[in-house]
């Protein structure tokens, strides 16, 4: 066994590989999140992730089972109840969520919540139902440029989202908002794991456009996550995209902003140019916000192609005693019924250019898999769930 100086961990928000044993109590039998966009575009061209041994962890049209992969791979289960961001990624680090957060897909927030909202903001509310963030703007843009009202919107996550556009509800007030709406939402019958600010800009239907200055308030991880225990031991935790958001700031030592998945892995292979030790911990969201929920796998596929090109840039900068991890959160099957995420196993691929006889390690039980190997390899406390393969990594 031996121990790494860097770890980079890039989830893939929402790339599942199918097969999780309970997914018929999610609804979601048959889902498949990679395996039905290889379908959809009569295979895919992933020649870095296939030398890893992507083919390894299922049938993906267009992507080969070789004989000696690069890379230790496997198939993750996830045993938290839920399908959503926090769960996914709050399990990784070694919590396990027995309640999953509440969810308003199907009916809007409740005129209780909505009434108290507007009672405490002094705006009204216009929308109030799971649409995408562009689409809502077309719907109701024009109407708050002239009424003021707020744009409220949740989605197939947990979420309450509000919209303003910049040149009609100022940044303040609008903050001010999410804070009124995370209080609200603190109360069990609403309890939602993300309050999310959406400012936009722009005077009519089909022409207006989101800010970068998006803010979101999470529910704070309800016990100890290896990140904190990395943080308390002076070893670096770097938060890239949306990674500080879903923590809540815990656990992290640096912070840096991302605008899409190839902004992400740009930042991200830059930071493998710095010398550093510790944790580099990416999300790429746009799998699941720009094309997941949107059904569009072709979409989907042409962002996966692009990550794989990218990803061989920072193969390049890696050193021998660097590790890379890659997995996925939960599924989001582009091809499915309705626009919800999708409980499926999630891939894990393991990559050092020192490794001696890489393979493919089967089914393990646990995202809680990733969280327990770093902290084992940085000699810390794994404060929560999850076993080890740090010694089976050689």
């Amino acid at each position: 066994m031996k121990n790494y100086k860097r770890i980079f961990l890039i989830v893939l928000d929402s790339l599942g590989v199918g097969d999780a044993h309970d997914a018929q109590l999610f609804g979601d039998e048959g889902a498949n999140t990679l395996g039905h966009i290889c379908e959809s575009v009569k295979g895919l061209d992933v020649p870095q992730l296939e030398g890893m041994g992507l083919g390894s962890i299922g049938e993906f049209q267009g992507v080969h089972r070789l004989k000696n992969q690069l890379a230790y791979t496997a198939r993750l289960e996830e045993v938290s109840n839920g399908k959503d961001t926090m769960t996914g990624h709050w399990e990784m680090m070694g919590l396990h969520i027995t309640e999953p957060f509440r969810t308003f897909t199907e009916t809007g927030f409740p005129k209780e919540f909505i009434e108290l909202f507007e009672q405490k903001t002094g705006r009204k509310c216009v929308g109030n139902y799971a649409e995408s963030g562009t689409k809502i703007l077309d719907d109701w843009g024009e109407h708050q440029i002239k009424t003021g009202d707020w744009i409220v919107y949740t989605s197939a996550d947990s979420v309450f989202q509000i919209a303003a556009n910049e040149d009609i509800i100022p940044l303040e007030e609008l903050y001010k908002a999410c804070d009124i709406a995370r209080e609200l939402a603190m109360d069990e019958r609403w309890k939602v794991g993300r309050i999310i600010a959406r400012p936009y800009k722009g005077y009519k239907k089909g022409e207006f456009v989101r800010t970068a200055n998006r803010h979101d308030l999470a529910l704070k991880p309800f016990g100890k996550t290896v990140l904190d225990t990395l943080k308390e031991n002076e070893i670096e935790v770097i938060g890239i995209g949306k990674i500080p958001d879903i923590f809540v700031n815990q656990g992290i030592t640096r912070k840096i902003k991302t605008v899409s998945n190839s902004d992400g892995m740009i930042k991200t292979t830059k930071l493998a140019k710095e010398d550093f030790t510790g944790l580099a911990f990416l999300n790429l969201v746009d799998f699941d916000a720009v094309f997941g929920h949107r059904r569009n796998p072709k979409g989907y596929a042409d962002a996966i192609v692009e990550f794989d090109n990218q990803l061989n840039d920072l193969l390049l900068l890696l050193n021998e005693d660097d590790l890379l991890m890659i997995t996925a959160d939960h599924g989001n099957d582009p091809t499915y019924k309705g626009t919800d995420h999708t409980r499926e196993n999630v891939p894990l691929i393991i990559y050092s250019k020192s490794l001696k006889k890489p393979h493919h390690l089967g089914l393990l039980k646990s995202y809680a898999v990733i969280g327990a190997t770093i902290a084992d390899n940085f000699e810390v406390e794994n404060p929560g769930i999850g076993q080890s393969i740090l010694d089976q990594i050689v």
